[in-house]
């Protein structure tokens, strides 16, 4: 979604004077960003975000696999229990071997303490090596898991979703989470383990002190509110320039694409994208750095902070053991303990700033589940057979943030045996209407109805069974070209796809073919090849052929074919509409003769209906259409000019 520009302070865009600088940039600013902007993110609700996320993290991996999300919490489980197991039994070992007495005598005292030591160590060891195979199991899944609900909302919206603004912009911050997700397990492992390590430790230092615990909270307290606020500051900055990021990604599309190569460089505009882009770099590089710098800084204050703070616990420690209250095996036991907290503390500040920093990603992901569950396709349940009249009554429709309705107070119909044909100015409604009558889009205001039922009763896969559309920009998939005109979706063998190839002339394609039907249509991998404008438009005709459709829907069927081709596909067209309703939209009103009616469009209103003599014959807007189309005349060469 572009947006004008807003002015930042000391930022000249571009390199460019003030006053040479374009009104609007390509630029996209998600109501997310805005609400993020509005509301920054606060310690306190990082602190409280962090179990949120461990339970979301875990909920993806139960959908993957359950005894694994088992299995890991069982093993953190006892491991933290191995852990303070240990811990324990050091105070024994270090009271053996200060005892009085011969150090033979002493080393066998110690021996089953320094056995127990030994034992939880290496079952701690096992267990770190199961937990982190598991969560090595469980990432791919979960991004994966991730992705299909992605991919599962999108393709279950309602088409107008992808009207709305900036729902593809979500689309695109949600693949980032999704990506990322795999990374929430990880971390939410490593954070527990941690949690798990800490909670064993303190449990010992408690029991050896209870005055040592609130002290190595407020040691490691500073530490962990400068990492979330670091990462705060990191999010922030990726977020706000998230717009200039797919900004970037288009303008590099546009210098590489194959497509548009020739355009580049005949226009002569490499250099002019060059340099947006540059520009663009420079904002996104500077705003990087000031991010990088004010981390760094959240790091210094922690760091000087939490030194402080430790060294506080290493006195308060002296202090116990100087006044007696604390034996030296006691005391031995603690610095084993302190250290253990101290780097469990740490890793859990770590390790929470990290899952905190992916949680934002994966909010994202969330963020785009709910946005697309709100546009999911609710209607009936109703299955309809191929419908015998189209017809649509009183109907309007607006597309999000429009200033006008698309189409207004439009009614009409279309039966079975006829071809109807839409014909209008650019903008005029056309193809919109076209989608409302094969249930692509819902009404704002009035009925599309099938044979008396209104569409919003009947089950829409149930009936685009029944319906054929060839939009004017009609996907390559990177398919065979059998199943680049079956869809995926065979019937009636090779012979039905040869005889709808043959209805389009792409049998003529398919012949020339290294492997005929069985040839991958992109030549992007390896052994595809590629085909031509009017190529693709013929095997997109032969899809629409090859499915058994009550409803044909043409938008500019020919508009890539030469004059050969577009005469073969209108002589066909009366065939083609014995058995279903044909609607036609073009701007060739040549082609349109063939229709039973032609309905006139005019911003999004009827204003004339006939056949193509009444039309041609009566005054309007068909009628100028036509003139202008057939006004041929040229200035004459300038050697036969009088």
């Amino acid at each position: 979604m572009a947006s004008r520009t807003t002015e930042q302070p000391g930022e000249e865009q571009s390199g460019q004077p003030r006053d040479e600088q374009p009104g609007e940039e390509l630029r996209f600013r998600p109501p997310s960003l805005v609400a993020l902007q509005n509301n920054p993110v606060t310690t306190r609700s990082m602190v409280r975000r962090l179990p949120q996320l461990v339970r979301r993290s875990l909920a993806l991996a139960w959908k993957v696999d359950r005894r694994a999300v088992v299995a890991l919490l069982v093993c953190q489980a006892l491991s933290g229990f191995f852990e303070a197991f240990g811990l324990l039994a050091t105070t024994g070992t270090i009271t053996a071997l200060i005892s009085s007495g011969e150090i033979t005598e002493r080393l066998r005292e110690a021996l089953p303490s320094i056995a127990v030591l030994a034992g939880a160590a290496g079952l701690r060891a096992l267990l770190g090596i199961a937990v982190n195979n598991i969560s090595s199991r469980l990432s791919p899944r979960i991004s994966r898991e991730a992705e299909t609900q992605m991919l599962d909302a999108a393709i279950n919206a309602e088409l107008a979703a992808y009207d709305n603004p900036g729902f593809n912009d979500k689309w695109d911050a949600a693949d980032r989470g999704a990506e990322v997700a795999q990374d929430l397990i990880t971390e939410s492992q490593q954070f527990m383990a941690s949690l798990a390590s800490l909670i064993a430790a303190a449990g010992v230092v408690t029991v050896l002190h209870p005055a040592l615990l609130p002290l190595l909270l407020l040691a490691a307290l500073p530490q962990g509110i400068a990492g979330m606020k670091a990462a705060r500051v990191q999010y922030e900055t990726s977020r706000a320039m998230s717009a200039d990021r797919r900004t970037l990604g288009l303008l590099r599309w546009f210098m590489i694409d194959k497509d548009i190569a020739d355009q580049l460089r005949s226009g002569t505009m490499a250099a002019f994208l060059l340099e947006r882009y540059r520009a663009i770099g420079v904002r996104v590089d500077t705003a990087t750095d000031q991010a990088v710098h004010r981390g760094a800084r959240y790091a210094l204050l922690g760091a000087v902070a939490g030194g402080l703070a430790s060294g506080l616990v290493w006195l308060s420690l002296a202090l116990l053991l100087g006044a007696g209250q604390m034996s030296v095996a006691s005391a031995g036991t603690a610095v084993f303990a302190l250290r253990t907290v101290a780097t469990s503390l740490q890793g859990m500040v770590g390790y929470g700033t990290r899952l905190f920093r992916t949680g934002l990603y994966v909010d994202d992901w969330a963020e785009f589940i709910q946005e697309a569950g709100g546009h999911r396709i609710r209607r009936g349940s109703g299955a309809p057979a191929a419908p015998r009249v189209v017809r649509v009554e009183g109907l309007t429709y607006a597309y999000p943030e429009s200033d006008a309705p698309a189409l207004d107070d439009v009614t009409l119909e279309v039966r079975r045996g006829e071809v109807l044909a839409l014909v209008g100015e650019n903008g005029s409604g056309k193809t919109t209407l076209s989608k409302l009558l094969t249930g692509l889009y819902l009404p704002t205001k009035g009925a599309v109805t099938w044979d008396g039922t209104n569409v919003e009763e009947l089950d829409p896969q149930e009936m685009w069974r029944h319906t054929a559309v060839v939009p004017q920009d009609y996907a390559h998939w990177p398919l065979s070209a059998r199943d680049n005109i079956t869809l995926g979706q065979p019937r009636g063998g090779d012979e039905a796809v040869r005889t709808a190839a043959a209805h389009s002339g792409a049998h003529e394609v398919v012949d020339g073919l290294r492997s005929g039907l069985d040839t991958l249509l992109a030549r992007q991998w390896w052994g595809g090849v590629e085909l031509s404008g009017g190529q693709w438009q013929r095997i997109a005709l032969a899809r629409a052929f090859h499915r058994p459709a009550g409803l044909l829907v043409m938008d500019e069927p020919t508009s890539a074919l030469d004059a050969r081709a577009e005469h073969r596909i209108f002589a066909g067209l009366r065939r083609m509409a014995q058995d279903r309703a044909v609607v036609l939209v073009t701007h060739r009103l040549a082609n349109v003769a063939v229709a039973d009616r032609i309905v006139v469009l005019d911003h999004g209103r009827v204003i004339q209906q006939g056949t193509f003599q009444q039309l041609t014959r009566s005054p309007g807007l068909f009628r100028e259409l036509w003139e202008l189309q057939n006004d041929r005349g040229v200035p004459a060469p300038r050697g036969e000019m009088p």
